[in-house]
């Protein structure tokens, strides 16, 4: 998509309309039904930023109002393939990065450690908004990309505008994931365990697509999916660091993987589980089939203005692209807000 701005507000809430009608008749066809085809990404951009060279999107005009969206594990930037042409057509500039071990993004040096932990993620956001010269965003995302954009909101707040957040609090700690959870619970993160074994390690290297359309398929019970859709995701679990950033970041989880020094302070005060301050909204699909709490339990971590939104019709864990049109509409509203 073009850098050039839309050359008036009605042409911007014309295409808003557009592109919100063709994302909603995707959720009103049916879970059952496949999707409408999406709209093609623009060329991927490299930038240096910290310890790598990051391969990115960005769309709409070059002094739009910053949003930054984050995917998760197993995903990619294709979830975002809706979401981010709507923000566009609202005058906002959209950066959706490929996270460490994805895509195009690749680590600077041969020695760097492939580290996983959570806040060597979301130290990289704020690298990528630095590289660009962005002061201030809206962060945004679901599963890895929900924890990433909670930290960047509570370790740097004065970067971060608003936060939309698939699942709520995503922030945890070793101490925290060292209790055990009740066995249905337990039996969710079966692949978490999996993963702590070289036997996991060496089965997810030698198959990493099936086993990650095995965990869209649980995440996203009533998602109809073609092949084409989780292709175009598949090449980004390509990259040469994806297994082992995966693994550590399972294995770190458990106390099973050393961090980097670098991070320790940022870790004991994650540890204490502080509270996001800024703007917030935070969503659910009513059929996420992957662990998440309750959002009665993270309820009084947001202190600020707050909303939380549950997604019906059979929407599963990944809300973006299951849902562009009511994850859109949460970051809009969202970056209106002020705490």
């Amino acid at each position: 998509m073009s850098n050039t701005p839309p050359e008036t507000g009605t042409l911007q809430r014309r295409d808003f309309l557009r592109l919100t009608a063709a994302a909603t008749a995707t959720l009103t066809a049916g879970a059952g039904q496949a999707r409408a085809a999406v709209p093609a990404l623009p060329a991927i951009r490299q930038v240096n930023a910290g310890v790598l060279n990051i391969g990115y999107l960005d769309y709409g005009p070059a002094a739009g109002a910053p949003v930054l969206l984050f995917h998760g594990w197993p995903y990619d930037i294709h979830a975002f393939a809706e979401v981010a042409p709507l923000l566009a057509a609202r005058g906002h500039r959209v950066i959706v990065p490929h996270l460490r071990g994805h895509g195009s993004t690749v680590f600077r040096s041969a020695e760097a450690p492939r580290n996983g932990q959570q806040a060597a993620l979301a130290a990289d956001g704020i690298a990528l908004m630095d590289a660009l010269g962005i002061r201030r965003a809206v962060v945004a995302g679901f599963d890895w990309g929900a924890r990433t954009a909670d930290i960047m909101a509570v370790l740097w707040p004065e970067r971060c505008r608003a936060l939309v957040s698939v699942s709520g609090y995503l922030i945890g700690s070793q101490a925290a994931n060292a209790r055990p959870l009740a066995p249905a619970q337990e039996l969710q993160w079966w692949y978490q365990f999996y993963f702590a074994t070289e036997r996991g390690k060496a089965g997810y290297a030698a198959n990493t697509k099936a086993f990650n359309r095995q965990i869209w398929q649980q995440a996203s019970p009533d998602w109809a999916f073609d092949d084409a859709t989780f292709e175009r995701s598949a090449t980004s679990f390509e990259n040469p660091d994806h297994v082992a950033i995966v693994i550590h970041n399972y294995r770190w989880r458990l106390g099973l993987a050393q961090g980097e020094n670098r991070y320790d302070a940022a870790e004991a005060t994650l540890a204490s589980a502080p509270p996001v301050t800024i703007p917030a909204i935070t969503m659910e699909g009513d059929r996420n089939g992957a662990p998440h709490p309750a959002p009665e339990q993270y309820r009084a971590k947001f202190v600020g203005p707050y909303e939380h939104r549950t997604i019906g019709g059979g929407i599963g864990h990944n809300l973006p692209q299951e849902a562009p049109a009511a994850f859109a509409h949460a970051v809009l509203d969202v970056s209106g807000r002020t705490a």
